[in-house]
């Protein structure tokens, strides 16, 4: 018998294991929460474990800040050893001895600080007249991709043995850290691919701040699992706050802008009534005007109209 779906807003903190793709890890976490409306914020490769937030109803509106903000990861990286697709599931294509010291690594890392440019690789979900690349590699058919640029903002060594090194990267959305180990290992001299990964943090968002994984939702019961969801306005915390009268809500509501007597505030803030959130809006030289809204907020509206 097919469980019943249901409503349900908010925000996941989800651990993604090892070997599942991000789609198919939604998917998992959707059926355990019976939810609806489902969505993830910022794809992880099945190789790759560690955040992946996940958004239920009206959430799923509010996810473009997760989306352009800056990553962390913990990379393990296989010096000396270059493979096909720049992951350890490639085939080898080259190897070579590895004799570099700590302080000969940090210089090179300390190459790799701030605004670089990235090539895409060929094995990505990147599109090219609407397929992604990994489709033309299939076929053996390569595509040039121009280069674009990209920000490190952190890059350090946490350990070196031998002819593995573990690095944490804080960098800006599109970076490939798959090519970013292709390309510290080039400047190396020996070589290197991505053998591990670990993403820590999305944003303000982090692993140690209340991340779970399937396991753990698995052994609990539903209202327990229910307790690990953070409210929808999480994703907003970086915006200022503006509270509504009930008047002005149904006015915003209803698409009208507002002026706002208020000379502290510009730019996107957090709507509020009665203090409920009601949704997001654009405040320019005191006038408001309605960017995104929950849907309960709008269907209220109509019934007043």
């Amino acid at each position: 018998m097919a469980s019943i779906m249901r409503p349900l807003d908010g925000v996941l903190l989800f651990d993604k294991p090892l070997g599942l793709s991000s789609n198919i890890a939604l998917q998992k976490v959707r059926r355990l929460f019976q939810a609806e409306k489902a969505g993830h914020t910022g794809t992880l490769d099945p190789l790759a474990t560690g955040l992946l937030p996940i958004c239920f109803g009206e959430a799923t509106k509010f996810t473009s800040s997760l989306l352009e903000a800056d990553k962390t990861y913990c990379a393990l990286i296989r010096l000396g050893q270059t493979t096909a697709t720049g992951d350890a599931e490639g085939e080898i294509t080259s190897t070579c001895a590895v004799e570099l010291d700590e302080a000969e690594v940090r210089s090179v890392l300390c190459k790799f600080i701030g605004v670089i440019q990235q090539i895409p690789p060929m094995h990505s979900a990147l599109k090219h007249q609407g397929k992604p690349l990994y489709e033309y590699i299939r076929k053996g058919e390569t595509v040039i991709r121009a280069s674009r640029s990209v920000v490190i903002h952190e890059l350090a060594l946490e350990r070196l043995a031998g002819n593995e090194m573990e690095v944490t990267v804080r960098c800006s959305k599109g970076t490939y850290v798959r090519t970013l180990a292709e390309d510290i290992g080039s400047a190396l001299g020996c070589g290197a691919h991505l053998q591990g990964l670990r993403r820590t943090a999305i944003g303000r968002f982090g692993l140690k701040g209340g991340a779970h994984n399937l396991a753990q939702m698995e052994s609990v019961t539903m209202l327990e699992r229910e307790a690990y969801i953070l409210p929808l306005d999480s994703l907003l915390r970086d915006l200022p706050v503006l509270d509504l009268d009930a008047a002005q809500v149904t006015r915003i509501a209803q698409g009208q802008r507002l002026v706002i007597d208020t000379a502290m505030l510009d730019g996107n803030v957090r709507l509020y009534g009665a203090g409920r959130f009601i949704g997001v809006a654009n405040l320019v030289e005191q006038r408001l005007t309605p960017v995104r809204l929950l849907s309960s907020v709008a269907k209220n509206a109509a019934c007043v109209a």
